[in-house]
């Protein structure tokens, strides 16, 4: 790569980092400016356009990047999950460390999910998708290795992702004894809706 496109690269990096570094849990997307944005990653806003068409094309680089880095660290705990056996627990923790990590970029798809612009809410749709699409192959591997049929692998994925991202909202803002206690009630909700699917799979309902 050339020492240009390398410049480019690492400025780019530097407006989703600037956009990221405004963000908070009073301070949404849609109230940020592209001047602002380029004065926080030291460009002229000028600049700005050589990278991003406008402000939202950002924005929604941040979102796959935040639905990749996501699917990534799912795909980790899949290898521990091998390891240790522990599904739920393994998923759990591994969901709270990505919000540690990313919180501002789950605070931006939590809100943009259900915001006013459309090509936000239907970009992540597609990361929650995707998600949702994963756990339901992931479930009916299991299912069927255990010989412990489900109801329906995707009504249950869907079900946790929903849990999972509305637990995930309110431990963004927790202290860290809070994000314990909403770990151990998560990891139950999860099992609860586990037993259930089964439940009805074994009545044949």
């Amino acid at each position: 790569m050339s020492t240009r496109a390398e410049q480019k690269l690492r400025t780019r990096r530097a407006l989703m980092d600037a956009a990221l570094a405004q963000l908070s849990a009073d301070r949404g997307f849609g109230s940020l400016s592209l001047r602002e944005v380029a004065r926080e990653a030291g460009i002229a806003p000028t600049s700005f356009y050589r990278h991003f068409a406008e402000l939202d094309e950002l924005g929604l680089a941040l979102v796959d990047e935040g639905g990749v880095a996501l699917r990534q660290l799912m795909r980790q705990a899949r290898k521990r999950i091998a390891r240790d056996g522990s599904a739920i627990s393994t998923s759990v923790d591994t969901f709270m460390e990505y919000l540690g990590n990313n919180s501002n970029l789950f605070r931006l798809m939590l809100r943009e999910s259900t915001g006013v612009s459309k090509p936000f809410r239907t970009a992540i749709k597609a990361e929650i998708d995707h998600f949702v699409a994963e756990l339901e192959a992931d479930l009916k591997r299991i299912a069927e290795e255990r010989n412990r049929p489900l109801y329906s692998s995707r009504l249950v994925a869907e079900a946790m992702v929903t849990l999972v991202f509305n637990q995930g909202a309110d431990a963004l803002d927790a202290t860290n004894a809070e994000k314990e206690l909403l770990k151990d009630k998560l990891k139950t909700e999860l099992r609860i809706i586990l037993v259930g699917s089964r439940a009805i799979a074994d009545r044949g309902e």
